[in-house]
C-alpha cells in the first residue's frame, strides 16, 4: 500500500502501474511531436486513459484545460524526467500554459477558484488573478494555519492585501480535512 498525503493508495494503483501506463503514453505522444504544452499533454493522457471515472478524462472529454504548475513534481513528473533521460528532445513547455493562463485571467470578466490544499497551485491561481485586481470568489479549503508564516496557511484576507482577492469579493476560509470536506462541498451540486 502507498501513501498520498493522507491518502492510502493501493499498489494495483500507484507505483509501477503508472510507469506501465506513462512510458508507452510518452512514446505515443513523442512520435506524435516533440514539444507539447502541460496542459496540453494532460488533455492526451486523460483522453486516453477513457475512464468516465477520471477528473482527467472528464476535463478531456470538456475541453477543460487542466493546469499543474508542479508537473514534474510526483509520480507522473518522474515519469517525463525518465522519459527525457532518453529522449533528450522531448519538452513539456510550461511557459505555454502560463501565456495560456495570462489570457483566461485577462480576458475575464469575473474569476473564482475553489482552492483545496495550499502551496504552489493555491499560490498559482491567486498570483495570475493579482493582475486583475483579484478573485471576485474564492473558496480555500485547508488544514494549514497561520502562525507559520506559510503561504499555505495564510488566509483568503492576507491575499486581499495583495490585490490577489479583490476587496469586495466573495471568500471564504475553510478548514478542515479535504478528503472529508470536498464530498460534502461538491456533493449537492451532483
Amino acid at each position: 500500500i502507498n501513501r498520498l498525503g493522507n491518502v492510502f493508495v493501493p499498489d494495483e494503483s500507484y507505483g509501477e502501474i503508472i510507469e506501465a501506463q506513462v512510458q508507452p503514453f510518452l512514446e505515443q505522444a513523442y512520435s506524435i511531436r516533440k514539444e507539447w504544452g502541460g496542459a496540453e499533454i494532460i488533455r492526451e493522457f486523460g483522453l486516453k486513459m477513457n475512464n468516465p471515472d477520471s477528473i482527467l478524462y472528464n476535463a478531456a472529454k470538456n475541453n477543460v484545460p487542466v493546469y499543474v504548475p508542479g508537473m514534474t513534481d510526483g509520480s507522473f513528473g518522474s515519469q517525463l524526467w525518465s522519459f527525457y533521460e532518453q529522449h533528450h528532445d522531448f519538452r513539456i513547455n510550461l511557459l505555454r500554459d502560463e501565456h495560456e493562463l495570462s489570457d483566461i485571467v485577462f480576458e475575464a470578466k469575473k474569476t473564482g477558484a475553489l482552492m483545496l490544499g495550499g502551496g504552489i497551485s493555491k499560490h498559482h491561481t491567486i498570483w495570475w488573478n493579482q493582475f486583475r485586481d483579484g478573485l471576485d470568489y474564492a473558496v480555500y479549503v485547508t488544514t494549514a494555519r497561520e502562525y507559520d508564516g506559510s503561504l499555505s496557511g495564510a488566509k483568503l484576507e492576507e491575499a486581499i492585501s495583495w490585490k490577489k482577492v479583490r476587496e469586495d469579493a466573495e471568500f471564504v476560509n475553510v478548514y478542515g480535512d479535504i478528503t472529508a470536506l470536498l464530498p460534502l462541498l461538491v456533493g449537492p451540486l451532483l
